[in-house]
């Protein structure tokens, strides 16, 4: 699916049997959620798609010992080799297109066209490996895409701060940092909605 980031793409209708008026579909919007290796991306996914989500996860081999490192107290045995692609329908109006990153450098090649058409992105954070995290939100910098720091809450904690993650990371202040936790629809759509209004604000000031 081509996805045009423009905030005045004309939206495809559907006739309705019976002569009723012309139905508009949802605009569809594609947003990104990335991040270092293990940090919660496909469980972020996971936790919003109302569809299964498509996943391109891959068993974590003894060759990747030195290569892949998902943390000390982790439990991950699979890793993202291609992307996670999920579905979220805001309102009648607009429906997400969610795409997950991999987390690994030797992936970074496929960012280009993940991103292409994008309208923001969720950078997920583990505060127990911040420096994981500076590839993407400098990717994003660069990019000039909108996009949210979400501090990923595992196990209901963090280890610092938000104004500490945010002094780390040197961020602008218009960037919102914000605590979310993967495993839970509601904080997961929360975070996700923070991103739209970034988006917004963007396509705002770029119209005045």
């Amino acid at each position: 699916m081509d996805f045009d980031p423009s905030a005045n793409r004309v939206v495809a209708t559907a006739r309705i049997p019976g002569g009723a008026a012309p139905k508009k579909a949802p605009v569809p919007v594609k947003i990104i959620v990335a991040g270092g290796f293990g940090v919660g991306k496909t469980t972020t996914v996971g936790a919003i798609s109302e569809i299964s989500p498509l996943t391109t996860e891959a068993e974590m081999t003894s060759e990747s010992v030195g290569i892949d490192n998902p943390g000390q107290a982790t439990m991950k045995t699979t890793t993202t080799i291609a992307m996670d692609f999920g579905v979220l329908t805001i309102d009648q109006t607009l429906k997400l297109y969610i795409f997950g990153t991999p987390g690994q450098t030797r992936f970074a090649f496929m960012w280009d066209d993940l991103v292409k058409g994008a309208l923001g992105a969720l950078v997920v954070v583990d505060t127990n490996r911040i420096d994981d995290c500076y590839p993407a939100v400098d990717y994003f910098e660069r990019a000039g895409l909108p996009f949210v720091v979400g501090v990923n809450t595992f196990n209901g904690q963090m280890g610092y701060s938000l104004d500490e993650v945010r002094w780390a990371l040197a961020v602008r202040d218009d960037v919102p940092v914000i605590s979310y936790d993967a495993r839970f629809r509601a904080s997961v759509r929360d975070a996700l909605l923070v991103v739209l209004d970034q988006a917004l604000d963007k396509a705002i000031k770029m119209k005045s």
